[in-house]
């Protein structure tokens, strides 16, 4: 009888412990935040900042995929972020009005530029973006895109579209990659880019490039944050919770007052402007 009753109480222990480390596990989970994003907000280091604060404001634990915006927006149809900080205003409603995201709120802004090497062999310096895009084409000055389906890539693409420029030959590359890989690719080969005035503040000191064009309302580069709609996917736990955590916080007093200065002590101007509290 005594050896049941151990038996008895050894399981109770073993249950409880079970039970302990897998509210442990489950709690850990339910403090990883997956935030899908753009490589501008990467590249600029605003996430060195912002990430850690949220994180010690609110104990989640971010993990940041950096990728063009509509590389985000898949990952958060397919389920594989659970938040997203992207700038393509008709890509982010169309995510919402499908039903993958909800919540979407105005975070923050700043505009594009494009760049180019200083002797500006297609004379863009100071036109209008689609001015300086015609320019580029006639003149067949390398231009180097991104390529990648980003809001950057988007932006340029509805430039020469609205200039009606099909980029084609030898004179219009693709890089496929990030904001500062093709700055730098653009650099080297002495070209052509868009460019987000975030990144290239941050980076500008690493290439002999320009700005030359970028006092347009049609380089405007809003940002929105947006949960992922986790009735889109019910059996991938898609942490929602969390989501709201950085979408309140990102739009909150603190993140909002870290938007407004970072950059401002190193650049002598800030990277972005802060849109939910100006």
């Amino acid at each position: 009888m005594a050896r049941v009753k151990e038996l008895v109480l050894f399981l109770i222990i073993f249950m409880l412990a079970v039970f302990v480390c897998l509210s442990l596990v489950s709690c850990r989970k339910d403090k990883e935040l997956i935030l899908a994003s753009t490589t501008s907000t990467q590249d600029s280091g605003l996430f060195d900042v912002l990430i850690p604060a949220f994180e010690k404001a609110t104990g989640y634990k971010v993990k940041v995929i950096a990728v063009g915006t509509g590389e985000a927006i898949k990952l958060g149809e397919k389920g594989e972020a659970d938040v997203l900080l992207v700038h393509s205003r008709k890509a982010e409603d169309k995510f919402v009005a499908d039903g993958f995201g909800i919540n979407r709120k105005d975070v923050m802004h700043n505009s594009f530029l494009i760049v180019g090497p200083k002797n500006d062999p297609a004379n863009i310096k100071g036109l209008a973006a689609m001015d300086a895009f015609k320019a580029i084409a006639l003149s067949q000055s390398l231009f180097v895109s991104r390529g990648d389906d980003s809001g950057t890539n988007k932006l340029e693409l509805d430039l020469w579209e609205k200039a009606g420029i099909q980029p084609t030959g030898n004179w219009y590359i693709e890089s496929g990659l990030g904001m500062g890989e093709t700055l730098t690719i653009a650099n080297e080969k002495l070209g052509y880019t868009l460019t987000d005035n975030a990144t290239w503040l941050a980076q500008k000191r690493n290439f002999t490039l320009v700005a030359l064009s970028g006092e347009d309302k049609i380089l405007y580069n809003p940002y929105g944050v947006i949960a992922v709609n986790p009735s889109k996917h019910p059996a991938l736990k898609i942490n929602y919770e969390g989501a709201m955590a950085f979408i309140n916080f990102i739009t909150g007093e603190e993140g909002q007052k870290i938007i407004k200065n970072f950059g401002v002590d190193k650049y002598g101007e800030p990277l972005f402007f802060p849109d939910a509290i100006k």
